[in-house]
Formats: C-alpha cells, structure tokens, sequence
C-alpha cells in the first residue's frame, strides 16, 4: 500500500516505514506528524482525490530536523572587477512514515 502526500509545496510517494525528506516542519524530532493532504492511495483499493482523499491520513514520526549540504552561488562579470559569492543552506525534517490511513 502507498500513497501520495502534498506537504511543502511537493508531492511525495510514501510507503509504511519509508524514510523521506521534506520540507521543515515545526516539530521536535520525536514528535508524531500526520499529513491530511492526501492526493492517492493505491494498493488493493485504489482511491484517487478530487484534489485530495476525503478522510485520508498519513502518520509519521520526526526522526531529524537538519540541513541540506551549501550550495554556492557565484556571480562574476569579466573586466568589471566585480563578483558576488553566497552560500546556501536548506533545512529539511526526515520523516520516517508509520501508517497509511485510507
């Protein structure tokens, strides 16, 4: 069984005991999440939103807040002697999915 969740502007395919990054969440790792925004669940009934699945839930719980590797952006204009260096940092919330409530 899976689904598909909308949460931080994306949409991610999940399976129970899944490990997925998303975007952060404002929650203590520990914690439980449930995302109610769920586009499809498939598997043995398969039930499609129109946009989402009414009643449908995803339960997960928080593993780790962190951040993404620096992403560097440089910006240089020849013979101007001008450049712009800046560095990038993105946090996510690993969300470890426990089950699928359709």
């Amino acid at each position: 069984m899976y689904a598909i969740i909308k949460t931080g502007g994306k949409q991610v395919k999940v399976e129970v005991g899944q490990a997925i990054y998303v975007e952060k969440l404002d929650v203590e790792a520990g914690q439980s999440v449930v995302f109610d925004e769920v586009v499809f669940v498939g598997g043995e009934a398969v039930k499609v939103g129109t946009p989402l699945v009414a009643g449908a839930t995803v339960e997960g719980t928080v593993e780790k807040q962190g951040r993404q590797k620096k992403v560097v952006t440089f910006k240089y204009k020849r013979r101007k002697d001008t450049h712009r260096k800046q560095g990038h940092r993105q946090p996510y919330t690993k969300v470890v999915i426990n089950a699928i409530n359709a």
